[in-house]
């Protein structure tokens, strides 16, 4: 009998293309590549030993309720934790707001999308931002709504000209405030109140997203628009893959608390609940580590890895325009005009050198653009050196 070779799949799913950053991924499995295409945290910032210890502790002490199903909202001693945790260092969390624990932070902005959005709805989100989340929005059918962005943050002109003229319902804004993916921009403070202002007015939620928010190198912390939050409008999304490590798999929502519980049913038809040995490892740690010891530890070499990438592009690609932000781990760079961006993408490629070109990051994915996204936290700093030389050569 022969093996069937064609399927009819969903509408949601068949014009939904892979993440091009994880397909570049797949390619640097070659040791020779020069991979400034990741967007992986540092391996030297992971907390190893502690978790190592923690770990052992778990199964020695308590492994039963490690290895047995758990609630949907998640291990209750994590949730107060973090509710206390996010109260003292950001000032968030009202009456009306409720926390769950989530699969990564991926699954808030898929969460949400099935929760407030219909096919043909619209969502705004920044033009360009991070392609995990364009794609979970485009796969349930919405409308993506651009907003361009200015090195102080998104362009609050442009949103409320939108809003304003928009021929569909915007059911909620994504943002990236903190050192944003892929431009590594920092929201100013003023933007941040006017986006709440118009959030307000214009009767929409707003999704921020920060999971950079701990690796600031460099300038002021600034408080996050759900500090701002009155109205029960704003829907925060936290993680650990960047503060501890990403294969952990451990995020957590703060929001409305009506919002909250709708997300909660939907959680439930996905994974039932986020791994129990994952939410206990991360409440031990939270209570057995000094975190603010290890956010400057990490801040560090950040701070050393960022420093590098920017002196090697000053020094080797002139041409190479950039904002150097102020913490995260990404450097957006503009070609050149005249240098075709895909084109020079593949030739880094040929060269053992992987870049993530702009377009992946497009909401709209017929536009084209100059830029490309340079990751600093993966590479080694002498890997990084001699990737951004080559493409300084492939420039001249």
């Amino acid at each position: 009998m022969a093996v069937k070779e064609t399927y009819e799949f969903s509408k949601k799913i068949a014009g939904l293309k892979p993440s091009a950053v994880r397909e570049i991924l797949k390619s640097t499995s070659d040791p020779e590549v020069i991979s400034l295409a990741a967007g992986n945290p540092a391996p030297d910032a992971f907390p190893v030993e502690s978790i190592s210890k923690i770990a052992g502790d778990i199964f020695r002490e308590d492994p039963i309720s490690a290895l047995q199903y758990g609630i949907t909202e998640g291990y209750a001693p994590l949730r107060d934790e973090l509710k206390t945790y996010l109260k003292n260092k950001y000032n968030m969390g009202a009456d009306y707001d409720e926390l769950i624990v989530t699969s990564g932070a991926t699954q808030i902005m898929e969460l949400l999308t099935k929760v407030l959005c219909n096919e043909g709805d619209c969502v705004a989100c920044e033009d360009p931002s991070f392609i995990g989340s364009l794609n979970c929005f485009r796969s349930y059918g919405v409308k993506l709504c651009g907003v361009p962005m200015e090195s102080d943050g998104l362009d609050v002109a442009a949103l409320e000209k939108m809003l304003s003229s928009c021929c569909c319902k915007v059911k909620f804004l994504y943002t990236i405030p903190n050192f944003q993916n892929p431009t590594g921009y920092t929201m100013s403070l003023e933007k941040r109140k006017k986006l709440y202002e118009l959030a307000s007015k214009y009767d929409i939620i707003i999704l921020e997203d920060n999971p950079y928010g701990d690796l600031r190198v460099s300038g002021e912390d600034l408080p996050t628009i759900k500090s701002f939050d009155t109205e029960g409008r704003v829907v925060y999304a936290g993680t650990f893959s960047k503060l501890i490590a990403p294969g952990i798999r451990v995020g957590y929502v703060l929001g409305p608390a009506a919002l909250v519980s709708k997300m909660t049913v939907g959680k439930q038809t996905e994974d039932v609940h986020t791994a129990m040995f994952n939410q206990m490892l991360v409440y031990r740690w939270m209570k057995e580590n000094d975190i603010n010891e290890h956010i400057s530890r990490m801040q560090s070499i950040y701070r050393e890895k960022l420093n590098v990438m920017c002196d090697a592009l000053d020094e080797y690609c002139p041409k190479l325009e950039y904002v150097k932000p102020e913490g995260g781990m990404f450097v957006w760079c503009r070609l050149p005009e005249g240098v075709d961006m895909l084109g020079f993408c593949k030739t880094a490629a040929a060269h053992k050198v992987a870049v993530v070109p702009g377009t992946a990051f497009l909401p709209d994915e017929t536009a084209s653009t100059q830029y490309i996204r340079l990751n600093f936290s993966t590479p080694t700093n002498e890997d990084m050196v001699k990737g951004i030389k080559i493409l300084g050569e492939l420039l001249s």
